[in-house]
């Protein structure tokens, strides 16, 4: 399922391995059959052998990459001047795009359980992008926590995100089911439990946060999506 990737929109790396990484137990707490298991399995363990970059982080640097026009890597686009003028929030690590961007002056790294994504330390207009990565899903309230991306935003700020998307679903909320944990078997940290299970019409979230336009990009569809919008 690599053949349509022809490289890593983060390094340009050509050369990737794919490994399992859901297990038993969560497959059958997400119910997924075994085409999703499979394009899960591939969003969180399809790797460029180059940088590191699975293809969710690979998924929301094409994104990037696409919003501002950019026709190279994500890595060469943050080399350019404008790129370091940037102020710049990463609500938790998006994977092996961290490092990059925390070479930047304007960046700005805000970790659970320091800070909460449903209740931002900052300033309204105080970044012009906010990212994150497979985090919506293990907050209470998803439309409110991008409620609060929004509301740090500047005027034509970028919202860019990833969840893992169940994309012949619609979204459950795990409200009454039992815990289910990402990470490990075994790992039951609190952010790492699922409080959404998301699905084709997760972009509704994004417009009942308030952004009037968002987009969806597909990398390698259907496991390598992303969802960017602007204020």
């Amino acid at each position: 399922m690599t053949a349509s990737l022809d490289a890593c929109p983060v390094c340009g790396g050509c050369e990737f391995t794919c490994s399992e990484v859901l297990w038993r137990s969560l497959i059958n707490e997400w119910q997924l059959a075994p085409a999703e298991a499979d394009y899960i399995n591939r969003q969180q363990g399809l790797m460029c052998t180059a940088c590191g970059s699975n293809l969710r982080s690979m998924a929301l640097a094409a994104a990037i990459c696409a919003e501002y026009g950019a026709a190279g890597t994500l890595q060469a686009e943050l080399t350019a001047p404008a790129a370091s003028r940037a102020d710049i929030l990463e609500i938790n690590e998006a994977g092996m795009l961290t490092p990059l961007l925390a070479s930047l002056p304007g960046h700005r790294i805000a970790k659970y359980p320091d800070v909460d994504i449903h209740a931002l330390p900052f300033a309204e207009e105080s970044f012009d992008v906010v990212l994150h990565s497979d985090t919506l899903e293990h907050v209470e309230n998803p439309v409110h926590a991008l409620t609060e991306c929004r509301r740090v935003l500047r005027t034509g700020g970028l919202l860019a995100f990833t969840v893992p998307t169940v994309v012949e679903r619609l979204t459950r909320s795990r409200a009454g089911l039992p815990p289910s944990f990402h990470g490990a078997p075994g790992d039951v940290r609190p952010d790492f439990r699922v409080q959404s299970e998301f699905g084709a019409d997760v972009w509704t979230y994004v417009i009942r946060a308030g952004f009037f336009r968002t987009t969806l990009h597909a990398l390698l569809y259907p496991a390598g999506l992303a969802i960017t919008a602007r204020k």
